[in-house]
């Protein structure tokens, strides 16, 4: 017999033998495949995204098909459609999902706001703001380098004149740019209801949030008094809205002296100002 040939079979032979083996253990070592939870994984998204509290898309579906959770409303960029077919496959109940999207509680644009220093480093926040805070003069602030952007999935997310602005239309609420952003002023709110926002978050003293921002908060408190609801505190300097008592009157709006309060149907005009200057 040829060596080439001999060769040739020996080949075959190995491979035969690891063919059957791998063959043989994957029938010995099969993971038992749950299919309601390849049903319910079928209805999500798949953004991965977290919102749920759980880890991805994979984890939710495994989650409602063992029973850990009855609770079919967690997949916010699902909505009402993935409710509604998870309830279908698990004989659970739809629940009502309040639709919401991303704000960010800033108006620090580059016009708004002072700078204290020239950043010429790697464009992100995170990396920006371990240089003094940031180069804007307001420690609180949108720095406008995109972080919220880049992990942005659906595209809602655009930086104009320095600041972070979200489009409710596109906004999924998956929570993604508010684990992103180092400033943590990026929250949600319903994207129906009439709320009015105030889009800072600075909690230095009056005078000198009007040094760093011309937009910024300065806790003057006329909209604690214009607000008949009871709806506006100022803590630390800074105003904030109750969402459950805000009856969407306006008259905060309309009271506020650096124009940092917008009901939540209106913010978008905010991109357009900014765009404008």
């Amino acid at each position: 017999m040829s060596p080439i040939l001999l060769a040739v079979i020996i080949v075959a032979a190995i491979g035969l033998i690891a063919g059957l083996g791998l063959a043989i253990a994957s029938i010995v070592m099969a993971v038992p495949v749950d299919e309601k939870a390849e049903a319910i994984r079928e209805c999500l998204p798949g953004a991965n995204c977290g919102a749920c509290g759980f880890s991805g898309c994979d984890g939710y579906a495994a989650a409602l098909s063992k029973g850990e959770t009855t609770d079919t409303t967690l997949c916010a960029p699902g909505g009402a459609d993935a409710a509604a077919a998870i309830a279908e496959i698990t004989g659970l109940a739809a629940g009502e999902m309040i639709p919401m999207t991303a704000v960010v509680h800033c108006k620090g644009n580059n016009v708004n706001a002072e700078n204290k220093l020239i950043y010429s480093g790697i464009e992100s926040c995170k990396l920006a703001i371990q240089v003094f805070g940031g180069p804007k003069s307001c420690s609180f602030g949108c720095l406008g380098y995109g972080d919220c952007e880049k992990v942005c999935q659906f595209d809602a997310i655009s930086i104009c004149d320095g600041v972070a602005r979200i489009n409710p239309d596109e906004c999924k609420a998956c929570k993604m740019c508010i684990s992103e952003c180092p400033k943590h002023i990026i929250s949600l709110i319903p994207k129906e209801k009439a709320n009015a926002v105030v889009l800072c978050m600075n909690h230095d003293k009056g005078a000198l949030t009007r040094k760093e921002c011309k937009a910024g908060c300065i806790g003057c408190m006329k909209c604690v008094k214009n607000c008949e609801a009871g709806a506006i505190s100022v803590i630390n300097f800074c105003a904030t809205v109750d969402p459950e008592k805000c009856t969407g009157c306006g008259k905060c709006v309309d009271g506020c002296p650096v124009k940092c309060i917008y009901m939540q149907g209106n913010i978008c005009m905010v991109k357009e100002e900014e765009n404008v200057l």
